[in-house]
């Protein structure tokens, strides 16, 4: 018979809380830059290049290195990367902020992408290795999710607020006091895991895997900027060539850096694809709606932060509350449903915006489309490493979140390219009266470009160039929210498809949460029974409870205590989900 879970006790909840708030970090310094970029422009003169480089690197080099990195926390421990991570995220932010050339805040920048991909797989891993009732765990989870969903919007009106007082460099100084209390506080609160059966890293499929995953990412962002050019085509084409070898060395190694078999669940595959697909909708539409909000409606950076906080709001909600509560009650697969088809319905409000009006659409909108999305990417979170075996959740949590970063670059290029097409159709004529060709030509490529020419005009010519761009992007914004909303009904159809047999218990687990073939694993300590919320002297919180879900395999940073008989032989490797 399966032995019940244990709860979690305070110590679980004051370190999740600790763990949320890195999330919201690493989530809001993926926007926080956009408000920065006109005073760095004015202080270090970068070019062009240079400052596409300065907007990208951090995001590029976050998504090539999650995989490895998640892998990495499965053998050497997931709390020590962690904290690892944080005091090289803290230093890299506090050099970012002092930068003095362009070339140094690119090198910054880039060593900042490389500690947050330390940071996400250990956050999400490590909830699995402190909650281990599914109940509990999908809480956790959503608030988890909540925190990373709000943390882009408060991002912008962080940027917004402190830009308005203090120099750029404050945007990434904002980091320093999180990681610093995260490095005092993750040895008190947090479990430490690592999976003593674990082979070498493979340093050949660490480099593969950056390697796939860096240069289709830069290609999906260059046709959104460049169209259909050889230099984007290229880097998709080297990104799915070396994808491919990634995926057959795998398949051959016995410890592989992802377990492909994983893909053979259905619950695990249909995570991974909501994932995307979620993300593409969510990330590639927030583009169109801080344009909208501040070259067409004419808000300030800070005010339009300040109306984008109700999305905020939804997204904790959906996250948080909405997500756990309905998997409770209902299957996942009507759940991730509907709360796409809720995000689909938000698309739609936002679909009826005008040239001249339309907060209250926004807010409302974007609140749907958040809340909706937010419960989606709770779910499949959740699916993602409770489906894989405890000893690879490092690796199956990196997944989840490259998962994410190639959906939203997915999502920022395809709807970025259906928009600047409409935008640039609806101003196909020639130019207006008074306005010259080169400033026709200009505003023709970007709103912003019209707003830049228009304070070179008279008054009259700039306000007609100004109308009719407004009106063209405002049209752009439509087509776009369209795109999203069809994408958003295809991803419920196939969630309703795959997650149909997925009933109230996590796939891979017993019916009470913990691992599957429970009923073979070691009589846990009784102790433990003793003192189930683990506060008193039967060890660490939560210290029992975590060794009977990982057959004994959690690392305190003290001799392991192991329950039952010492082994004359090392660990068996457990069974898989799916095999």
């Amino acid at each position: 018979m399966a032995t019940a879970q244990a709860k979690a006790g305070r110590r679980e909840w004051i370190g999740l809380a600790v763990l949320v708030m890195v999330t919201l970090i690493i989530s809001m310094d993926m926007t926080v830059l956009s408000y920065a970029l006109p005073f760095i422009t004015a202080d270090l003169e970068p070019t062009s290049s240079q400052l596409l480089w300065i907007t990208d690197v951090y995001a590029f080099v976050l998504a090539g290195l999650l995989i490895p990195m998640g892998t990495l926390g499965d053998r050497i421990g997931r709390r020590r990367l962690l904290m690892i991570g944080a005091a090289v995220f803290g230093a890299a932010s506090v050099a970012t902020a002092l930068s003095t050339s362009p070339g140094m805040l690119i090198g910054t920048r880039a060593v900042m992408g490389a500690a947050g991909a330390t940071l996400m797989p250990s956050t999400m891993s490590l909830i699995r290795n402190m909650f281990h009732d599914e109940n509990e765990r999908r809480a956790a989870i959503g608030m988890w999710a909540a925190g990373f969903s709000a943390g882009g919007v408060i991002g912008l009106v962080a940027g917004g607020a402190l830009l308005q007082y203090f120099s750029w460099g404050t945007v990434f100084e904002i980091n320093v006091p999180i990681m610093l209390l995260l490095l005092i506080l993750a040895p008190l609160l947090l479990p430490e895991f690592r999976n003593p059966a674990a082979g070498r890293l493979d340093l050949l499929s660490t480099v593969l895997a950056f390697v796939a995953v860096l240069p289709m990412i830069w290609g999906i962002k260059q046709f959104a900027e460049d169209g259909m050019t050889w230099p984007p085509v290229a880097g998709v084409l080297a990104g799915l060539l070396f994808l491919a070898v990634f995926v057959l060395r795998q398949r051959r190694l016995a410890d592989p850096v992802i377990d492909v078999r994983l893909f053979r669940a259905p619950a695990f595959s249909a995570a991974v694809v909501m994932n995307v697909l979620a993300n593409f909708a969510l990330v590639g539409f927030m583009f169109f709606i801080s344009q909208y909000l501040q070259l067409v409606l004419g808000l300030r950076p800070f005010t339009a932060g300040l109306w984008s906080l109700p999305a905020a709001g939804a997204a904790g909600v959906g996250a948080a509350v909405l997500a756990p509560m309905l998997a409770q009650r209902f299957r996942r697969a009507y759940v991730a449903a509907g709360g796409l088809l809720v995000g689909a319905a938000g698309c739609l409000v936002l679909a009826q915006v005008g040239d001249d009006s339309g907060l209250a659409l926004v807010v409302v909108g974007q609140a749907l489309m958040t809340g909706g999305i937010a419960m989606v990417l709770t779910l499949s979170a959740e699916l993602i490493v409770s489906t894989a075996p405890p000893e690879r959740a490092g690796a199956a949590a990196g997944l989840s979140e490259t998962g994410s970063q190639f959906g939203a670059a997915l999502g920022v290029a395809i709807l970025g390219s259906i928009g600047t097409y409409v935008y640039r159709r609806q101003l196909s004529g020639g130019a207006p009266d008074g306005v010259p060709a080169d400033s026709w030509a200009t505003a023709r490529e970007t709103l912003g470009g019209a707003v830049e020419e228009s304070r070179t005009l008279s008054a009259t010519a700039a306000d007609t160039l100004v109308t009719l761009a407004r009106a063209a992007f405002a049209d752009e914004l439509r087509a776009a929210a369209v795109a999203a909303a069809g994408i958003l009904v295809v991803t419920a159809v196939l969630a309703a498809v795959l997650l149909r047999n997925v009933g109230a218990s996590v796939p891979g687990q017993g019916p009470t949460g913990g691992p599957a073939g429970a009923d073979d694993a070691p009589p846990v300590d009784p102790d433990a029974a003793a003192d189930p919320d683990g506060t008193g002297a039967g060890g660490d919180p939560g210290t029992h409870a975590a060794q009977a879900a990982t057959g004994g395999h959690l690392d305190t940073g003290s001799p392991v205590v192991r329950i039952g008989p010492e082994p004359t032989a090392p660990p068996a490797r457990p069974a898989h989900p799916v095999a």
